[in-house]
């Protein structure tokens, strides 16, 4: 067969291809089926490996910036692919030799850097390649001198794969002519960043692109979310998902879950991670492509990179580190993380002082750990500087304290879940606790129950059920569960606290003061008044006693929780009183920038609101709605409590339009962060319906009550208060609509409920208890 017609044949073979990472020449194909040393038709010389990626997926951009940066005209161009081991910096030079050896008229050169000699390589190719054959009387360093001197015509690409030490590499380098191009990969950061391409991983659009290359369009359909997470579990390493993928290829009847448990459960150590097929350009499994590097650090730099094992998958700021190694000053940190953990690609920074590690590297660092002599030391001490970074998370969180003590949160709740052992009893349950505060104090409740759960169950495991932490612990879940207006499962666990608190604490103490306060808040929120204003006299009586100059927090709270009381059952008068002295008692205490302050000025403005002295309340709700948001941040159930106060003033105030967009808002934040069925969404809704009904959207009113009664019934039983209500202005929509017969029926029902309760009508727009 001629030259010619075997060009032909397999050009039209490599048209059947799909290429999915960009224009590719019909020549880049056909080499990857090239799979001997033989010059192609082009007869440009080259020795590149033969690789078995047919398609190459998710790397386009990088191939045009290779070529763009090899193409500079001054001496020598020296470039580096740098990068993890397994991150496909190898497959990228061959991809990219293969996609422009036109370019490189005088020969493409593949030079092994971690194998034999450099020179021996050079001296090698140009005998086979370019017919040449320097004397043997030259030394070798004068034989490739004579090489490079006498090299084929054209640009030149040399490719140095795996370079790990340049001052060996850099006396065999060309002459300074600008026809030489020189192409290294590298795990190091050999060179400066403006000869360096730095790669990372696969996005993930292409890490799915690439397995679906692997095992198939259809198969990857049946299970398209479990090829997501597999592809996150690989953490997008290219090497990890072609084993995998070549894997299931050779597995047709595994399924991607059973694929994906086996991982899970054998990590690095899964056989289809151990061992690359022969036709495939990596010659390395993943643990033995990271092993590499952990050789070349030294024992220090191996304890640290263990010590970052421990912390969870998550950026974490350098101080971490250096308050759990404080064996190691400073500066020597610097230098282990600087000069070898990024530079060798274990490390990456990802911003200001913070770092990450890949998902593989840190499973095969956790691997390396268990045969690490200081391993106890290490883990001793993370769990110290968790407990310390525990202690210092307030029980009140602000905004800034969100954004500055947000990066910790994953890194404490991963020691102390799986280093629980390491803990003291009294250490583990605060950081369980402090992370449910964390949470609790943005509003993500669901969030942090799991951590109230876990701080109760440590409690309970370790120190039995009869023990003072477990009162804490139930308090603590107690008020989680008011917040989310579950009011059956949160009077049990106040009512279980209160007897624990007494048996150990006696009778009289601020902790039984403050319990007292929280169940009758509990009581009040299911309109069980005259229960809780028998608790909140007593927690307010006791509160005197223990601090007898009355100038406490403490006392400020009872006064505010009555007044919010009396203001429910209509003692307006009463309720005021105990407003003022208790703002008065939190701002001297606490000062005007302060959550407790914020809340006595939203419940003040609301016993305004109910007195329809709604030019009062407006400015108070402002005040509030402002602090709140500078605490709390614009997505909080409290800034949604004082929007949907400040939309009913409106309202009353005729003003429809800025009421509606207000009461909008507020229903979106609590919708998105309390979940659909909660007590401030019903409040949301009837809010909004009671508005459509003033402006006669009758049908709108309508669906907006029935959705609030079915979320009140759903969380406060058929018999409350706001059942009630909601029945009542169900009624009068009726009414309002000439339904006469379903409007009787519905305030018969609305009536019999007000008298087995004993209350009198109340306003159609209810407010929240109180905060």
């Amino acid at each position: 067969m001629s030259s010619s017609s075997e060009h032909n044949q397999i050009q039209q073979s490599a048209l059947s291809y799909v290429q999915v990472w960009g224009n590719l020449t019909v020549g880049n194909i056909t080499q990857s089926v090239n799979q001997s040393n033989v010059p192609l038709p082009t007869e440009i010389p080259q020795n590149l490996p033969y690789s078995g990626t047919v398609e190459f997926a998710g790397r386009f951009g990088e191939l045009e910036t290779l070529h763009r940066k090899l193409q500079g005209r001054e001496r020598v161009v020296i470039y580096a692919i740098a990068g993890m081991g397994g991150v496909g910096k190898t497959e990228l030079a061959i991809q990219y030799a293969l996609a422009h050896q036109e370019a490189y008229q005088g020969g493409i050169c593949w030079l092994q850097a971690r194998e034999q000699d450099i020179g021996f390589q050079i001296v090698n190719f140009a005998k086979t390649y370019l017919n040449l054959n320097p004397s043997d009387d030259l030394d070798l360093p004068n034989q490739v001198r004579w090489c490079w001197q006498r090299w084929r015509e054209g640009d030149v690409l040399i490719i140095l794969d795996d370079v790990n030490n340049y001052t060996q590499v850099k006396p065999y380098l060309p002459p300074s002519a600008s026809r030489f191009k020189l192409l290294l990969t590298t795990r190091k950061r050999l060179l400066k960043s403006s000869q360096r391409l730095e790669l990372d991983v696969l996005k993930p659009k292409a890490a799915i692109a690439l397995l679906k290359l692997l095992i198939g369009r259809e198969r990857l359909q049946q299970e398209p979310w479990i090829g997501k997470t597999l592809c996150k579990w690989l953490g997008y390493l290219p090497l990890g998902l072609e084993l995998v993928g070549r894997y299931l290829e050779r597995k047709p009847d595994l399924s991607l879950q059973e694929m994906l448990q086996r991982l899970q459960e054998k990590r690095l150590e899964q056989s289809s991670l151990q061992k690359p097929q022969e036709d495939m350009t990596a010659q390395l499994g993943v643990a033995a492509a990271f092993d590499l590097s952990w050789q070349e650090l030294s024992p220090a730099a191996q304890e640290i990179g263990c010590l970052l094992s421990l912390l969870a998958l998550a950026p974490f700021p350098w101080e971490l580190v250096e308050q759990s190694a404080l064996e190691h000053n400073s500066e020597k940190l610097e230098e282990i993380r600087d000069d070898t953990l990024l530079n060798l690609h274990l490390l990456q920074r990802i911003g200001a002082k913070t770092y990450r590690l890949h998902e593989l590297i840190r499973q095969f660092l956790q691997k390396k750990l268990l045969g690490l002599a200081q391993a106890e030391r290490l883990k001793n001490s993370v769990c110290q500087t968790a407990v310390k970074l525990a202690e210092q998370f307030p029980d009140i969180i602000t905004q800034q304290q969100v954004q500055a003590l947000s990066i910790f949160v994953p890194h404490i709740a991963e020691v102390a879940t799986s280093l629980t052992t390491y803990f003291d009893d009294e250490k583990l349950n605060l950081t369980f606790s402090k992370i449910g505060k964390f949470y609790e104090g943005q509003g993500l409740y669901q969030q942090a129950e799991p951590w109230y759960n876990k701080s109760l169950s440590a409690v309970q495991k370790h120190l039995g059920e009869e023990h003072l932490n477990i009162a804490r612990s139930l308090n603590n879940l107690a008020w989680l569960y008011w917040l989310q207006s579950r009011y059956s499962e949160a009077e049990p666990l106040y009512l279980q606290a209160l007897v624990l608190q007494r048996r150990f604490l006696g009778e009289e103490h601020p902790d039984i003061a403050r319990n007292m306060n929280n169940l009758a808040m509990l009581y009040r929120s299911q309109g069980r008044y005259s229960e809780a204003e028998v608790l909140y006299t007593q927690a307010l009586e006791m509160g005197k006693k223990l601090w007898k100059d009355e100038e406490h927090p403490d006392v400020a709270f009872c006064l505010h929780n009555l007044a919010a009381l009396y203001r429910n059952i209509g003692r307006f008068y009463e309720a005021e009183t105990l407003h003022l002295q208790a703002l008065e008692l939190q701002r001297r205490l606490l000062g005007e920038e302060h959550s407790d302050v914020a809340r006595s000025l939203n419940n003040l403005a609301l016993l305004y609101f109910n007195q329809e002295r709604y030019w009062e309340a407006e400015p108070l709700y402002l005040q509030v709605l402002a602090i709140w948001k500078h605490l709390l941040g614009e997505e909080h159930p409290n800034v949604a409590l004082c929007l949907h106060n400040i939309a009913l003033v409106y309202q009353k105030q005729k003003d429809y339009h800025k009421a509606e967009i207000t009461h909008l808002k507020a229903l979106k934040i609590r919708q998105t962060v309390l979940g659909n069925n909660h007590y401030d969404v019903a409040l949301s809704l009837n809010s909004l319906a009671s508005l459509y009904e003033e402006k006669r959207y009758y049908s709108k009113a309508e669906i907006m009550y029935k959705k609030a009664l079915t979320i009140w019934k759903l969380i406060l039983g058929k018999n409350h208060p706001n059942v009630a209500i909601v029945l009542g202005n169900l009624a009068q929509v009726y009414y309002l609509q000439g339904r006469y017969f379903e409007a009787e029926n519905m305030h018969q029902k609305a009536l019999q409920l007000r008298q087995m309760l004993g209350i009198r009508p109340k306003f159609s727009v209810c407010g929240r208890p109180s905060v």
